[in-house]
């Protein structure tokens, strides 16, 4: 076990189930946007925690070229999510498992911090995180001494994770403002209806436009009076690979150059945390960063860029600059914002791209819109 002072865990994503009703396709194989869905739970999964390992009871060698160690069920039959949580406690030397499904692309980037704190203050042995309406016990942190228990509990013929959980102290961990960090992917339906979609609890639109349309020069003069309404306002922005939001000489860019992977600064009206991405990292996607916000306290999420995202956008057009219109090869675009009346073969809403009002009107009437 662990000699620090902080406890250490091992990721676990369970990728050993059957998948009957997935046709028995090996799920976390299976490609979602040009990717197999177990990538999307080890891009959120593996910077959380010590050591990363899948459990799979087929295609290992698949598994395998991922580069993570893999792990089979101990018991034979496809005994469920339990078997392959022992599996991974016999094999690991650490002192938790934090677990997730092979087959849930939005898992949480909070998912260890609010396990184990939540976990620390209530003193148990198991936390589960929760939707808010009911426990989702595929994403469990466990503690590895309970691997005897769990060993005896399935010897007896036992397979239900519920069962178990509730023969130990558990932790309830809310992420009912992430609920969507739980979506997962049973069916061959469920596939086609996410494909597309950016699913997001808060009201978002995004602004898409070519450069030089005038896309942060918008958002300065609609945020005041978003805010004069009484909206709290999140705002996503894209940005150049080599962006800088410190200086050379502060403390915390010297800090975080001179090491330090995460450097968060904080006063009494401000607060600011810096991650340093490793160099392979692909472009950020918008279902890996929403998260970061605190959906708790916002109305809504205005994005700049990301014009390729699946998510509500207004085209930001001006003619002057001789550029093609977006829409309608972008299906997402609700509303085109330009300089002069458009004469286009398209029921779509038009705005006035000089008019605040009415773009403010018809952000307040998407807002109002967005959960019914």
């Amino acid at each position: 076990m662990n000699t620090s002072s902080l406890p250490s865990i091992t990721g676990v994503i369970l990728a050993g189930g059957q998948a009957r009703r997935m046709g028995g396709d090996d799920k976390g194989l299976i490609l979602f946007k040009q990717k197999p869905l177990i990538s999307y739970a080890i891009e959120a999964l593996e910077p959380q925690v010590d050591q990363l390992i899948i459990n799979a009871n087929r295609n290992i060698d698949h598994y395998q070229a991922l580069g993570y160690p893999v792990v089979s069920d101990t018991l034979d039959d496809f005994c469920g999510p339990l078997a392959g949580m022992l599996s991974a406690m016999q094999a690991v030397n650490t002192d938790y498992i934090l677990t997730s499904p092979c087959d849930s692309p939005y898992i949480s980037l909070q998912l260890r911090q609010r396990m184990m704190e939540t976990l620390l203050l209530e003193q148990a042995d198991i936390a589960v995180a929760s939707d808010g309406d009911r426990l989702q016990p595929v994403f469990s942190l466990i503690s590895c001494h309970l691997q005897s228990d769990l060993a005896d509990y399935l010897s007896q013929g036992n397979r239900k994770i519920d069962l178990w959980l509730a023969q130990h102290k558990l932790a309830i961990v809310d992420f009912s403002d992430q609920i969507d960090c739980f979506v997962n992917f049973n069916r061959p339906e469920d596939l086609s209806n996410h494909q597309s979609k950016l699913h997001s609890p808060i009201p978002i639109i995004g602004f898409a436009a070519f450069s030089g349309t005038g896309k942060t020069t918008l958002l300065r003069q609609i945020l005041p009076v978003l805010k004069q309404r009484g909206l709290k306002v999140a705002v996503v922005k894209h940005a150049h690979h080599n962006f800088e939001v410190d200086k050379p000489g502060k403390d915390s860019y010297e800090l975080r150059k001179a090491g330090a992977q995460q450097m968060l600064i904080s006063s009494s009206k401000l607060m600011a945390l810096m991650e340093t991405q490793p160099t392979t990292m692909d472009e950020p996607k918008l279902a890996q960063l929403l998260p970061r916000l605190n959906s708790n306290n916002l109305d809504l999420i205005l994005v700049e860029g990301f014009k390729h995202e699946a998510i509500p956008k207004i085209e930001l057009h001006r003619s002057s600059l001789g550029k093609p219109l977006l829409h309608p090869n972008d299906a997402n675009i609700i509303a085109i914002a330009s300089d002069e009346i458009l004469d286009i073969d398209s029921p779509i809403t038009q705005l006035d791209l000089n008019d605040t009002g009415a773009m403010i009107n018809f952000i307040q009437h998407h807002i109002d819109n967005w959960k019914t």
